[in-house]
């Protein structure tokens, strides 16, 4: 049994780090079309593998069904179908949307991925950890490309696009959980229907995100983490936001001073014309 942070996770996190900026230094040398194209082609393989491995792992209890919690709604599965739309998709608009919240939510979520791998990747087959790593590598070094390349920069907005599309998903997860949700669990309850996990923590006994005083509770500590960390993310544009708010409303008051001044100097040479 290999445990969070046990000597087979640690060493395949050191690995991990490694290998990150290494496929990224290659990556950054790609143009933005062969690199959503070899993202495409990842997330197809990675998810193969996925499919035929909890089948056949679950062939005596699901009789060659896929196991409802192996559905591709999690944040990093999901993924894969946004970067379909960024292959296909013509529609300038929905893509700076998506990379908006791609950007933020690959490099943060498969990190906290690799963190609080799951058990299966820690305790399955070579293939299912070799999958599970490889897959948010992937995303990770995907994520900094967006970050580095000049398709989209960060900005103001793409905060607000991002905050607008976690929200959608949030509901998202909510309504699937509870239309794939059948009231059974697989194995010893880690298989649970909990995509996004919205439905209680990532791993069992987590500081602070766990649902030690109620689901409401863990909820709202969940949101917390998530919106704190994506504002972070952008702190760069929202300063500059900030500041350019700020500038615009000083430059506001003094034009409005300078026409005051003005009308005032106006008033005098009227009354001198007068007296004159």
């Amino acid at each position: 049994m290999h445990n969070l942070f046990g000597t087979k996770h640690l060493i395949i996190l050191a690995i991990c780090l490694v290998l990150i900026p290494v496929a990224y230094f290659f990556a950054r040398k790609l143009k933005y079309e062969k690199m959503i194209k070899l993202m495409l082609y990842i997330g197809i393989i990675s998810e193969t593998i996925k499919i035929f491995y909890f089948t056949i792992t679950n062939e005596d209890k699901l009789f060659g069904v896929l196991p409802k919690s192996d559905l591709p709604f999690h944040l990093c599965s999901i993924q894969i179908l946004f970067i379909i739309v960024l292959n296909v998709s013509q529609n300038k608009k929905l893509k700076d949307m998506l990379i908006s919240f791609m950007m933020p939510s690959c490099l943060i979520g498969a990190f906290m991925a690799l963190l609080i791998a799951t058990d299966s990747s820690r305790n399955g087959s070579i293939i299912i950890t070799i999958q599970y790593f490889t897959y948010h590598m992937a995303l990770i070094v995907f994520a900094l490309y967006l970050m580095t390349s000049k398709e989209q920069k960060p900005t103001f907005k793409s905060y607000t696009s991002c905050l607008k599309m976690l929200l959608i998903l949030m509901f998202f997860a909510f309504y699937i959980n509870s239309l794939v949700y059948d009231g059974s669990v697989i194995g010893n309850g880690e298989d649970k229907i909990n995509f996004m996990y919205v439905a209680g923590p990532p791993q069992k006994g987590l500081p602070f995100l766990n649902e030690d005083n109620g689901w409401l509770s863990y909820i709202c500590r969940y949101a917390l983490i998530i919106i704190t960390a994506i504002t972070l993310f952008y702190i760069k544009p929202i300063v500059l936001a900030v500041k350019e708010k700020i500038g615009a409303v000083k430059k506001g008051a003094e034009v409005a001073a300078d026409i005051e001044q003005a009308l005032e100097k106006a008033e005098d040479t009227v009354e001198e014309t007068e007296n004159v």
